[in-house]
């Protein structure tokens, strides 16, 4: 799986939310966050299709419209990324990276034991 630019990544966020979308939708959703602010058209398209090209999205025409869809799931990339995050922060170690959560108190002990409990029963996970 290749990896993706902090824009490219922003812009799949947004195509895993909508699941199926035109770049016109893509636009709309920016300029919500960005004070109404669209980027231009041929911007988002051209990210749109770097994305098909890494095979992260493919598309369906209706005419001269194309409709976008992920091929890779949100979770699947998430894993991919935190992966690559633990082997390159924290030598590949989860536990390394849970007591570094705890030590910089991201992660209190009510919210780990939490986790353990998920990790316990393999309904909740």
């Amino acid at each position: 799986m290749k990896r993706l630019t902090k824009v490219e990544e922003e812009i799949m966020q947004i195509i895993w939310k909508l699941e199926r979308c035109t770049v016109s939708d893509v636009r709309e959703i920016i300029a919500a966050d960005h004070q109404g602010k669209k980027p231009p058209h041929s911007t988002v398209s051209t990210i749109v299709r770097s994305l098909e090209d890494k095979d992260f999205i493919d598309h369906k025409a209706f005419g001269r419209t194309y409709e976008y869809f992920p091929i890779v799931a949100k979770e699947d990339y998430s894993s991919r990324t935190l992966k690559k995050f633990v082997a390159d922060y924290f030598d590949g170690s989860m536990q390394d990276l849970v007591s570094f959560l705890v030590k910089k108190e991201d992660l209190d002990v009510d919210q780990l034991n939490e986790l353990l409990d998920k990790l316990d029963d393999p309904k909740q996970g």
